[in-house]
């Protein structure tokens, strides 16, 4: 099994600390990741407060594979309808350059209003603008060349310079949490990717839509979806539940807030009906609701517990990648430090041998 480290940047749920201790903390964890058996660093794209901000992934990446030779780096994701695809075909050829061949290029279409709305953007166009520019973006850098003709990227033929390297073929990625982005990711040939957030038997249908989609569109079997987590892990497992009630739950919070799920706008958004069934839900169950589903989902206990959810997972989904964050909603640095550290110790070989 594939087994990545995330890094969300995050200050919410944390009383005080400046932007710099946040980072500085989060780059600490990075170093041991890399210096453990991990296969990838990953991180999200997200803007202007404090549930995460790291307004350029593929900058950070940069600077990650410079610094850790031996490990890849991933986006996930580059949020496609705030950015020229040029501008991102560009750049991800240059880290892959940098990088001799080791970025993992993940895309997603957004989901804050707050984002869109400081980008001067409608959330009505994310799907278009995702379903134009991730082609043209994976066409350009296997290609070497990048064109559209749609409605929102009229891009004559352009080389891409310096000229893609490496094959992607097996590196694209692309966030999948609706229906309709499960239909985006089949046509690009992608690894899914979904978020630890609901029961994993909710999840199962749209998995499987994704990889019948793929077989039909592609004539091969589809890559491993890649599942993103937030795990506390430690020897203690009462302790390790009063943690994660705590730190997943105020991510789950951390959620709600920047997302906006309580609130009606997601109606009356353009593709986005997916999202309106979760805040009509997330209205009827409210905040401890979430978090109970959010913990039925999640990894945290002892190594052991944790292995064994994996494994009961495994079963239900099929062969998958794990994507796990130790620094969400609060957590204290030792906390996610220890956790990180015994997850490598006793988590990670076991789920590299499967």
């Amino acid at each position: 099994m594939d087994v990545g480290m995330m890094m969300i940047f995050s200050s919410y749920g944390w009383e005080d600390g400046s932007d710099e201790q946040m980072w500085e903390e989060e780059l600490r964890l990075a170093e041991l990741g890399a210096d453990s058996d991990f296969d990838c660093l990953w991180s999200a794209e997200h803007h202007f407060n404090d549930y995460s901000f790291v307004p350029d992934n593929i900058h950070l990446m940069t600077h990650l594979a410079a610094k850790y030779p031996d490990i890849d780096v991933g986006t996930a994701a580059v949020i496609l309808p705030w950015h020229d695809p040029l501008r991102v075909a560009e750049n991800a050829a240059v880290l892959d350059l940098l990088s001799g061949g080791r970025l993992r290029l993940g895309f997603g279409r957004g989901l804050a209003r707050r984002e869109f709305e400081a980008f001067r953007l409608s959330m009505d166009e994310s799907r278009g603008r995702f379903d134009e520019a991730a082609p043209m973006i994976v066409n350009a850098l296997k290609t070497g060349f990048i064109e559209g003709d749609g409605q929102f990227y009229k891009q004559p033929k352009t080389e891409i310079r310096p000229r893609p390297q490496h094959s992607f073929d097996d590196r694209i990625y692309a966030v999948a949490s609706s229906e309709d982005s499960i239909v985006s990711a089949a046509k690009l040939g992608a690894h899914i990717v979904m978020f630890a957030d609901r029961p994993w038997e909710m999840r199962l249908p749209s998995i499987e839509k994704g990889r019948e989609l793929h077989r039909e569109l592609h004539g091969t079997e589809p890559p491993a979806p890649m599942l993103t987590e937030f795990v506390i892990c430690g020897t203690d497992l009462d302790q390790c539940e009063e943690e994660a009630r705590q730190y997943q739950g105020k991510f789950v919070e951390s959620n709600f807030y920047h997302y906006e799920f309580l609130g009606e706008h997601f109606a009356s958004v353009k593709g986005y009906d997916s999202y309106q069934q979760k805040a009509e839900i997330a209205r009827q169950t409210g905040l401890g609701g979430a978090v109970d589903g959010f913990m039925k989902a999640a990894s945290w206990g002892t190594p052991d517990k944790i292995l064994r959810g994996l494994e009961e997972r495994r079963k239900l989904l099929g062969e998958f990648e794990v994507n796990v964050s130790f620094r969400f909603g609060g957590t204290p640095y030792d906390v996610a430090e220890r956790g990180l550290k015994l997850f490598a110790k006793e988590v990670l070989p076991v789920l590299k041998s499967w």
